[in-house]
């Protein structure tokens, strides 16, 4: 139906239109991109990708985030040069073209979220250690530890399912506002109402990327998830509390993937310490 809108879009003159095309389209290969990322999620870890392939979903966000938004710029800067002086809009049948991308739209939010909420099952938890090493002084000896959380990967924070459902959300608002707009223009003939619409999709593409692009941008700089925050420091000081336990040194937490933790730290103990 894309396509559909874009043939439309092109013959009537309607930016809106065009606009609201042009979300659509990147919201089929945005899904796509989803649905090849989580296939590359499943393969195994090997030598050379001790992680696995999991961080593939943060990838394909971060890219579909960076094409929307060059896509939101284009059409911001159409907009603003078709407000200046707006142009003639063939809007027979337009309103009729609108209706349509909106119910496709609405159909789009029923069915993610009808086949989201069935993909829930329960949660898991794990944990897994690495090796340690030992450097031993005259008092003290360095013991380092790995640590990693997993939480069940299909729960809602999904990088991949967030950003789908934001971008249908974003599309279905867009497809309203394309058909106030050929109203706007069939009963007052007010032309610049359809650059007005396009302005408004810009933005909400944009506003819908913008979270996104930043949660991506976060994990593939490796930042200590925003989640531990106001915990780790409580967890590094029930550790220097234990016995024999002198200091925590170099902690590393990063995510790898959707509510994927992985941690690794330092600490200086007694010799005499198991």
């Amino acid at each position: 139906f894309a396509f559909v809108e874009l043939i439309y879009g092109v013959w009537s003159n309607s930016l809106g239109l065009i606009s609201d095309s042009f979300h659509m389209f990147f919201d089929c290969t945005g899904l796509l991109a989803g649905l090849v990322a989580s296939v590359i999620t499943k393969w195994k870890a090997n030598d050379k990708y001790s992680y696995g392939y999991v961080r593939a979903e943060i990838l394909a966000g971060f890219v579909n985030g960076l094409f929307l938004l060059f896509i939101s710029f284009f059409l911001m800067s159409e907009a603003v040069e078709r407000a200046i002086e707006p142009p003639e809009v063939k809007h027979e049948r337009l309103f009729i073209v609108s209706v349509l991308g909106l119910l496709v739209n609405l159909v789009g939010i029923y069915a993610f979220q009808h086949g989201h909420g069935h993909s829930h099952g329960g949660g898991s938890h794990g944990h897994s250690h690495g090796g340690h090493n030992h450097s031993h002084t005259s008092n003290s000896h360095n013991h380092s530890h790995d640590h990693n959380i997993d939480i069940d990967s299909g729960s809602h924070n999904s990088q991949i399912m967030k950003g789908v459902f934001l971008h249908i959300l974003a599309d279905t608002l867009g497809s309203v506002g394309v058909i106030i707009s050929t109203i706007l223009m069939q009963t007052f003939g007010w032309m610049i109402a359809d650059p007005i619409c396009s302005m408004f999709i810009a933005i909400l593409i944009a506003v819908s990327v913008l979270a996104l692009i930043k949660d991506s941008i976060m994990i593939l700089m490796q930042r200590q998830p925003i989640a531990l925050d106001n915990i780790l420091l409580q967890c590094y000081q029930k550790v220097i509390s234990l016995a024999g336990v002198y200091s925590v040194q170099e902690p590393h937490f990063w995510t790898l993937c959707s509510d994927f933790y992985v941690g690794a730290i330092k600490l200086e103990v007694s010799k005499t310490v198991d």
